[in-house]
């Protein structure tokens, strides 16, 4: 029997040397790469050379068995399962069963929204190369037993160990094992695998079928891409429908009969002889092409190049037309995912393997009477998956031989590889279609090699929901590439699963991200970092709020306050991109907040639930609140509270930056739209004044289509400017979190925003005051609040019915308020004017004050107001008709000489 890697060995030198079995497992071919020419092409891999299931299926729960024999009982019962896409998420899958109670994920190049990104990383050789990792539980990987990672070769061993490197940094565990089907380092890379080990301070073992290297002689690269060009025509990528092999020149067609000489490789061990199929089927498994359909497998090139992509000629016109794709329903078992994209466990394989009978029996329906007419054997069938999904249709596939079917079973492919009609060679023939699933990295080819010419009389595509496309059935789609070659086509479809959402906080150290970088590819997968959490940022626990910021605590961004003002309103300046010094209380001061807050407390548990239970009653389910940092956090947390304390409920809760002028942080809300469902996302404020966060977040969210799913609108716990519908209340009150700034909003200060510290792929950025923990009172304020919450429930409860039946159109009517007033006082800029007691403080504690309109017989709420512009010397006027309890007025021309470099002397021009 002919070595299916001869025909490259003899033109390129390459050989193969290791254990006896290699030549059985592998053989070679060539692609269009420029880091590695040669492939190497597993037989009993099921991607590009069709083979029995039971072979395909029986290497990788071989394999798994092993593993469990190496761990022992007690540390299998522990062991995750992690294998790489697209090639070995079914024998990952496979070794998973093997060990028989550990849960699988594999990794996907599909991104899914609403899905935690548990990390990713970059596989250099590949043809396709970012890989991420969703899995459902996050979690998943964050266990202190075993990891066992699955490829189907181990070659150089970078894309294993820069992955076991970064998982390594976020999920330390004190053992690897590494699974593949054969192993092919050199001796340099099996030393570096002692040396990682040891410096990782961890255990790795490899296990695989057989060993060897490859040897490569100098410039093979360049070679081998010689020998591709060769062989292609310039117009193969463009073109779709059947890509017949090339068939070597008479000069090249001379074939060595056996495979070079096998020397033994020191290696761990081999493992036991690769499964084989029943004796009289041995011979068909080397070419899958070998079984002919009655006339040539493969329609002969001329010598010389051939135009390899060329189509099929076309069927004489008084040939019927092929008959339609039949589409077989299969009774999925609900909630057993259709691969391990998102993590697949033991009781998953348990239902789906009590579902096989039923799906087989439809299938063998569909596939009845598709032998020829005449012959005295059943149908010769092929089940063929779809890139990652590769474990379904392997398990739908070996159900039908089981059942006493000849099958065999491959799935298609994103890798481009040349096809050579020669029986050494591993790739017979390929069939070239459009994408058909919508891919994430754009439109592009796909491929499903030695196919055309198997001599199958049926073929089942396999595909999961979200590829059975209008492409798929296109004219050059593969349902008609398959049509043009096999007599009998059916399809079907495995519903793809969607990951409910998770319902438990997961603690730090399982939250952030993996990104392993390999040697080859330096460049880093696009990660964007997980929430900042206390206490390490911020003084709140952890479970109450994630910030979705970078940590800046360790730059210098304050500047004077009347220094930020001038370069504010000078233009050289936009208010984000400093901060003002932290104002620190006197005892007065705090002894007004104490307070005013022991009075005001029930009034803003009454505010807390009512805007909870409205956010609960119009968004059913589980929402996911945004705080808009930092006035936002404190009611963010305690409405978390509030739906914890009378519901049970556990809300995640976010904090992430909105600067008026600039809009929302990007990157912020493409976390959350990768970890959660943008239409569950709550925005939550303190308060309005004027509405202008509530117009910039609209505006923002309106002018991207990628935030489509995100809704604009925001609660908030008072409205007095009438510019949302969710609210606690519309009075304008005190709410003791705004008299205060990082003392009151976990030590976190404002949000920053500036070109030289926040990059294109960062979130925007603040700082956690640690020094400012002794007069911190974040908690206590959360604390006081709280205690109030039973004592409101009742009149929550009756209020909300009645909220909920009103009508809460927003008026805008603090906008006009502001508007008239900015012209009244000649200001004629809104964004100077600053309408109600929570916007009026910020004026008073940041900005430089013009002076403080008070509504007339405004008592208690503005005691801090009048305290604060006593000291810095601001006016207070008394006004009629105001529709808020106050407004701070900045003042519109400032320069430290209008005003004097204190801010104190306000001087009217």
């Amino acid at each position: 029997m002919v070595w299916t890697g001869t025909w490259v060995a003899e033109r390129l030198g390459v050989e193969l040397i290791g254990d006896e079995e290699l030549p059985a497992l592998l053989g070679l071919a060539l692609r269009r790469n420029p880091k590695r020419a040669h492939l190497l092409v597993s037989s009993v891999l099921g991607k590009h050379v069709p083979q029995h299931p039971s072979v395909v299926y029986g290497s990788g729960l071989g394999l798994g068995l092993r593993v469990r024999e190496l761990l022992g009982a007690e540390e299998a019962e522990r062991a995750v399962v992690l294998g790489y896409a697209e090639t070995a998420t079914a024998l990952g899958h496979a070794v998973a069963d093997g060990l028989g109670t550990a849960p699988y994920l594999h990794s996907t190049r599909r991104p899914v929204p609403g899905v935690a990104t548990a990390g990713g990383f970059e596989e250099s050789h590949s043809h396709a190369t970012s890989h991420l990792l969703l899995p459902e539980d996050p979690e998943l990987l964050a266990g202190k037993g075993p990891l066992v990672l699955v490829d189907d070769e181990f070659s150089t061993g970078n894309t294993v160990l820069n992955t076991i490197r970064g998982l390594h940094e976020r999920y330390p565990r004190d053992r690897y094992v590494v699974v593949a089907l054969v192993d092919m380092r050199a001796p340099a890379d099996r030393d570096r695998l002692t040396a990682f080990a040891a410096e990782l301070g961890a255990r790795v073992d490899l296990l695989s079928l057989a060993a060897g290297t490859v040897t490569l002689p100098d410039g093979v690269l360049a070679r081998g891409q010689e020998l591709v060009a060769r062989h292609e025509t310039p117009t193969e990528p463009a073109t779709h429908g059947t890509a017949p092999a090339t068939t070597p020149p008479a000069s090249e067609g001379q074939a060595l009969a056996t495979a070079p000489a096998a020397a033994a490789v020191p290696t761990a061990p081999a493992g036991a002889a690769v499964p084989t199929a029943p004796a009289e089927r041995d011979a068909e498994a080397v070419p899958a092409a070998a079984a002919p359909l009655g006339e040539p497998a493969v329609p002969t090139a001329p010598a010389g190049p051939a135009a390899q992509a060329a189509p099929t000629p076309s069927a004489p016109s008084t040939a019927p037309p092929a008959p339609p794709v039949v589409r077989i329903p299969l009774d999925w078992p609900a909630e057993v995912p259709d691969g391990g994209r998102h993590g697949f466990t033991p009781g998953h394989r348990a239902r789906l393997e009590a579902a096989l009978p039923a799906m087989t029996e439809a299938l063998a329906e569909a596939l009845a009477g598709a032998a020829p007419d005449g012959a005295e054997r059943g149908p010769r069938v092929l089940v063929l998956g779809f890139e990652e999904l590769m474990y379904a249709p392997l398990r739908l596939a070996g159900a039908l031989e089981d059942a006493g079917l000849d099958v065999r079973y491959s799935t298609t492919t994103r890798s481009p590889v040349l096809a050579v009609d020669d029986p050494g060679y591993a790739i017979r023939t390929r069939l070239v279609f459009p994408a058909h699933d919508d891919p994430a990295d754009g439109p592009g080819d796909r491929y499903a090699y030695n196919v055309a010419g198997g001599g199958f009389d049926a073929v089942v595509a396999v595909v999961d929901s979200t590829a059975d496309t209008p492409e798929l059935h296109a004219p050059d789609g593969l349902l008609a590439q398959l049509a043009a070659h096999i007599p009998r086509v059916a399809l079907a479809v495995v519903p793809s699963y969607t990951p409910r959402p998770q319902r438990r906080p997961r603690p730090q150290a399982a939250m952030e991200p993996v990104a392993a970088t390999l040697t080859e590819a330096p460049e880093r997968s696009s990660m964007l970092p997980e929430p900042l959490r206390g206490p390490a940022f911020s003084s709140y626990a952890p479970e109450e709020v994630g910030w979705l910021l970078q940590d800046l605590s360790d730059v210098e961004l304050e500047a004077p306050t009347e220094e930020r003002e001038e370069a504010i309103q000078r233009g050289g300046a936009h208010y984000a991109e400093s901060l003002p010094v932290e104002y620190q209380p006197s005892a007065r001061y705090q002894e007004l907040f104490h307070s005013a807050l022991e009075s005001s407390a029930a009034r803003i548990a009454h505010a807390v639930g009512t805007v909870t239970e409205t956010v609960l009653a119009e968004r059913p389910g589980r929402p996911v609140l945004v705080s808009l940092a930092r006035a936002g956090t404190p009611v963010g947390v305690l409405m978390r509270r509030w739906a914890r304390h009378r519901h049970g409920l556990d809300l995640p809760h976010y904090a992430v930056s909105i600067v008026r002028g600039r809009g929302i942080d990007a990157n912020a809300l493409r976390w959350l739209a990768a970890h959660h469902d943008p239409a569950d996302v709550v925005f939550v404020d303190g308060w309005t004044g004027k509405g202008a966060i509530t117009r910039e977040l609209a505006a923002a969210l309106r002018e991207s289509e990628e935030f489509a799913g995100f809704d604009p609108e925001i609660a908030v716990l008072a409205d007095p400017g009438s510019c949302v519908r969710t609210y606690g209340t519309r009075e304008d009150f005190l709410i003791p979190s705004a008299c205060l700034n990082s003392t009151v909003s976990g030590l976190i200060s404002r949000t920053v925003l500036r070109s030289d510290l926040v990059g294109a792929d960062d979130f925007h950025g603040a700082k956690f005051y640690r020094d400012l923990t002794g007069a911190d009172v974040s908690n206590a304020f959360l604390d006081a609040v709280e205690a109030r919450f039973d004592e409101v429930a009742d009149t929550v409860d009756t209020d909300v019915k009645d909220l909920l039946a009103a009508d809460r159109t927003p008026t805008w009517e603090g906008w006009a308020a502001v508007e008239r007033i900015s012209e009244e006082y000649g200001i004629h800029d809104v964004n100077l004017v600053k309408p109600g007691v929570g916007e009026t403080t910020r004026v008073l504690l940041r900005r430089v004050p013009w002076k403080i309109l008070a509504k007339r017989g405004a008592g208690a709420d503005l005691a801090h107001v009048r305290l604060l512009a006593e000291q810095r010397g601001v006016p207070v006027e008394e006004v009629d008709g105001l529709p808020y309890t106050c407004v701070g007025l900045i003042h519109p021309q400032y320069t430290r000489g209008a005003t004097g470099a204190d801010g104190k002397a306000v001087v009217t021009r």
